[in-house]
């Protein structure tokens, strides 16, 4: 039983051996056949290593933030006449350049409130003071998703008056459409609106606006 084993296993390494060599001569076919294999075997895995890694990478940089916006803020000034500076500033601002909570657990970049949405915690502006206060905040499927939802809702208004933001979509530059965001209410803190005017102008960010 143990010589017929042994048997098996001296064929085996025979056959493996003469994969290379042959009667004393190399078998150039079959080594050139397994070099392309284990070539093509390290190349896959490093292309989809490197493809995975841009898919799924986090925005690290203030230039790669920008750069992953900005395409659809152009669009959606086109579309909805919302100034592509004021949109980037204001997720900028408001995400803490993708990096809050909001933003990265439910892809909402602008703080936009909901009643059905998740409740967090959050700081508002009241009284002549920052408190700390809890406020259900909308969920969004991406944040193309959430670029789109801030967009309609300036275009569009609130449910109790559909002309609340129009200042700001009629604006033909970045301080004037700033300016009527905060006059309109949108964000509590009194200095909003020159917070965004210092992003737009630090990052250059009204070279976005549709000319």
């Amino acid at each position: 039983m143990m010589a017929g084993k042994r048997r098996r296993i001296r064929r085996k390494q025979r056959a493996r051996s003469q994969l290379f060599v042959k009667k004393g001569r190399l078998q150039w076919v079959n080594i050139l056949l397994v070099l392309a294999a284990m070539i093509g075997m390290v190349w896959y895995i490093q292309h989809n290593w490197a493809v995975k890694s841009r898919v799924t990478a986090p925005t690290t940089t203030h230039t790669a933030f920008i750069k992953k916006l900005a395409p659809a803020a152009q669009q959606l000034d086109q579309q909805y006449h919302v100034l592509a500076s004021i949109t980037l500033s204001q997720a900028i601002l408001e995400s803490d350049w993708g990096k809050s909570t909001n933003a990265t657990e439910n892809n909402n970049l602008f703080g936009v409130k909901s009643a059905s949405g998740r409740l967090m915690t959050t700081q508002e502006y009241y009284d002549g003071a920052y408190h700390t206060v809890k406020r259900r905040f909308a969920v969004y499927d991406s944040w193309h998703a959430s670029l789109v939802d801030h967009a309609k809702k300036l275009a569009y208004g609130t449910t109790w008056d559909s002309q609340h933001y129009a200042a700001v979509i009629k604006a033909m530059d970045y301080q004037t459409a700033a300016q009527a965001l905060q006059t309109a209410g949108y964000a509590t803190d009194p200095s909003y609106a020159q917070k965004l005017i210092n992003i737009i102008q630090k990052y250059d960010l009204q070279r976005y606006d549709r000319k």
